[in-house]
This record gives C-alpha cells, sequence and structure tokens, in this order.
C-alpha cells in the first residue's frame, strides 16, 4: 500500500492550504481598526499619538498570538497525523511480509499435493491398489489395526507421512492466510485513522494559512500607519513588530537547562554533523507542507530526518515523537545546558511527562540559533529559539 504522503505533492498542498474552505480552531473577534482618517488626526496631538501607537502595537501583538496559537494546533495535528501514518507503515510492512509467507506455504502446499498425486498414481501402475491405496487415500480415518491387516509395513509408512506433511502444509498455509486477511482488516483501520488524521491535519493547516493571509494585509496597514506616526519607515516598523513577536515568544514559558544527566553521552561528531548541517541549510527558504519530507518541501521531523539520513544517520520514523523515542533508546539525551550544534530539541505541551507527545522538533545551530521547518505558511529558516514549551532534553543522533 503506497503511503499516504508520498502523495503530497508542494503545489497540491500549498493550493489546499491557499483554497480549501474548510476551517478549524476559534473564532477570533474583529477590532474595530483604526482609519487612515483617525491615524492622521492622532498625529497633532501628542497624547493621542502615543495612544494610537500603543494601540496599533496591540493589534500586532494579538494577531501574532492569535497565529502562534493557531501554529501550535496545526503543528500538534500534524504529529498526529505523522504519527498514525507510521503505524500504517509499520503495519503495511507486516502484510506484505505475511503475504510472501503466504504465498511460500502455498506453493509448498501445492507440491505437496503433487506429491501425493504421484504416489497415488504409482501405486495404481503397480498394482498396489486393493486396500493400501484405499487407506491411503483415506489415511484420516484409518487405524492402526488396519493398516496391519491391509497394507505392508513400508507402503503404509509412506503414504502416512506424506498425507500426514500435505495435511501440515495446507493447514499452515490456511493458518497464514487468515492472518494475512486479519492484517488486512487492521492496516485498512488504520489506514482510515491516518487519512482523517491527516484531514484534520490539512484543515488546521488551511486555517492558519487564511490567518496568515488575513495578517498579511493588515499588518502592512499597521507598519504603515506606525511609520506614519513615528516618522519611520513600514520597513523599520516591521522588524520592530517582528523582535516584539520574538520576545514574546522567548518569554512564553521557560525551559528546564539544568535536568539531571541520564547518562554519559559522548560529543558530537562534527564531521557527521557538518554534512547533515550543509543538506538541511540547502533546503533553506523551502516551504512547509504537511507531511513533507523533501526533496522541495518539509515538515519539522521531516527536514530532521532527511538532514541526518544525509550523514548516515537513522534518527527514527518520520514523527517528532518518534525521534526523540529512537535518541531515548539509543541513551543519547542531554540535559539543555550541554547542547551542542546538530542536536535536536522538542517542544511539548507535557513537559513533564517523559514519553508525552513531541509536537514539533528543530535543530540545534549554535548561538542561541536554531534551523526548522517551522509551520503552515512559512519556509525553512534558521532563527533564535523559542525556549517555551521545549522539552528538557535534547538529543545527539551523531554522538559515538
Amino acid at each position: 500500500m503506497p503511503r499516504i504522503r508520498l502523495f503530497l505533492t508542494a503545489t497540491a498542498a500549498i493550493a489546499a492550504m491557499m483554497f480549501t474552505a474548510t476551517v478549524v480552531g476559534p473564532a477570533w473577534a474583529v477590532p474595530d481598526y483604526p482609519s487612515a482618517e483617525e491615524v492622521a488626526a492622532a498625529k497633532k496631538k501628542v497624547s493621542e499619538k502615543r495612544a494610537m501607537i500603543a494601540r496599533l502595537e496591540k493589534y500586532l501583538a494579538d494577531l501574532s498570538v492569535e497565529s502562534d496559537a493557531l501554529a501550535t494546533t496545526a503543528l500538534i495535528k500534524a504529529e498526529a497525523y505523522n504519527q498514525a501514518q507510521d503505524s500504517v507503515d509499520l503495519m503495511n510492512t507486516r502484510v506484505n511480509s505475511l503475504q510472501t509467507q503466504v504465498d511460500a506455504a502455498n506453493a509448498q502446499a501445492d507440491q505437496a499435493l503433487e506429491q501425493l498425486g504421484q504416489l497415488a498414481a504409482q501405486m495404481y501402475r503397480n498394482g498396489s491398489a486393493g486396500s493400501s491405496l484405499n487407506l491411503f487415500l483415506n489415511a484420516d480415518k484409518a487405524d492402526d489395526l488396519l493398516y496391519q491387516l491391509g497394507a505392508s509395513e513400508k507402503i503404509a509408512q509412506q503414504s502416512d507421512q506424506l498425507y500426514q506433511r500435505s495435511i501440515e502444509k495446507q493447514r499452515y498455509a490456511q493458518a497464514l492466510a487468515d492472518e494475512l486477511s486479519a492484517a488486512k482488516e487492521e492496516l485498512a483501520a488504520k489506514a482510515k485513522i491516518a487519512q482523517d488524521a491527516y484531514a484534520e491535519a490539512q484543515a488546521a493547516a488551511n486555517t492558519l494559512q487564511a490567518k496568515v493571509d488575513e495578517n498579511k494585509a493588515l499588518n502592512r496597514t499597521f507598519y504603515a500607519q506606525l511609520a506614519s506616526l513615528r516618522n519611520t519607515s513600514a520597513d523599520l516598523e516591521r522588524r520592530r513588530a517582528q523582535g516584539l513577536a520574538d520576545e514574546r515568544a522567548q518569554a512564553n514559558g521557560t525551559a528546564d537547562t539544568t535536568a539531571p544527566e541520564l547518562y554519559d553521552v559522548g560529543d558530537a561528531n562534527t564531521d557527521k554533523v557538518e554534512v547533515m548541517f550543509n543538506f538541511a541549510k540547502a533546503q533553506l527558504g523551502e516551504p512547509y507542507v504537511l507531511g513533507g519530507i523533501g526533496p522541495n518541501v518539509w515538515d519539522c521531523s521531516g527536514i530532521t530526518k532527511a538532514s541526518y539520513a544525509a550523514a548516515g544517520i537513522y534518527i527514527g520514523t518520520h514523527s517528532a515523537t518518534n525521534q526523540f523515542r529512537t535518541m531515548a533508546a539509543a541513551k543519547k539525551l542531554i540535559p539543555l545546558n550541554q547542547l551542542q550544534p546538530g542536536d535536536l530539541m522538542w517542544y511539548t505541551k507535557e513537559p513533564g511527562n517523559f514519553d508525552g507527545d513531541k509536537y514539533h522538533i528543530v535543530i540545534f545551530a549554535g548561538n542561541g540559533m536554531m534551523l526548522e521547518a517551522p509551520r503552515p505558511g512559512r519556509e525553512v529558516r534558521i532563527v533564535p529559539i523559542r525556549w517555551g514549551e521545549m522539552f528538557k532534553y535534547g538529543g545527539r543522533p551523531s554522538a559515538p
């Protein structure tokens, strides 16, 4: 069964995000935004000008908060889809394996039946068609006494062994066929779960994209209005607003950077980390797409998996949670205060739950920066670390 995510091309996914009408999530109230005339009037009086600046900055902050909340929802649902698809992949592997076993068992059962037929024909030709042949063809009904009375010991043993072997092979083939049938039903159920999870994740991405598009238009207006009030440029106001948004994200919770060591983890392999970063940085500017794992579209766990694969390192399946669990199983988790470039970092809504789901994964780039495929509507980028909702342990895939 083909993976669902194989059908997620950049064009189709982006088109869906841009044009699908389905929306999910909270309905945000629309504020009474100031008109150009109100902004112009506010410039005439210092107190009114300050109040208008504060009003516009609050609008920008509120839009950023709304967008961030929708982005988190989209990432959580995207991770749920990736985990569901992993389950489909695992079940699909089992079905394929069972199918191979069933085919082999059927071939062996057919061969055993053919041997029975050949022996029966030989017995007819040799004139051994009396009670021995009857017993041979009805071995399930024969008892020891009939064998003694009606057939030679050699023929009885030979026929019984062939018959029993044939019956065993047929029963084994049937048992495997029954197991395959049940596995196919389970696969279909898991595929339905994955399809539903994808639909929910895509709907969340659609809602976020709609909000991003709306915010772009509003933000352009607010940047221009703030520039007019402050006698600056719209671009300067945009960068000022982004800086404030980054500060809020940094302050939105704190990560436990002093978690106790779990075990000794060696230093990162700088050569492999360099190969990994060369691959990851080559994707900078490429869009986030739900389920994306290249070559030109990515989601958060897609780019981490592919980047480390380029360095010959397996970090887990296409899932942030699975990649965390893979690092934990390999005993390669380190406290955040021991991070080295190339280490993985995870976001979670359950900071106190070691085994809880991780909804986002990034790569530590050093100097307080991280590389990530952030969310729908954004591109692969390197940005300052957002510490809010960061899990207290990172992972070091390249450690020995």
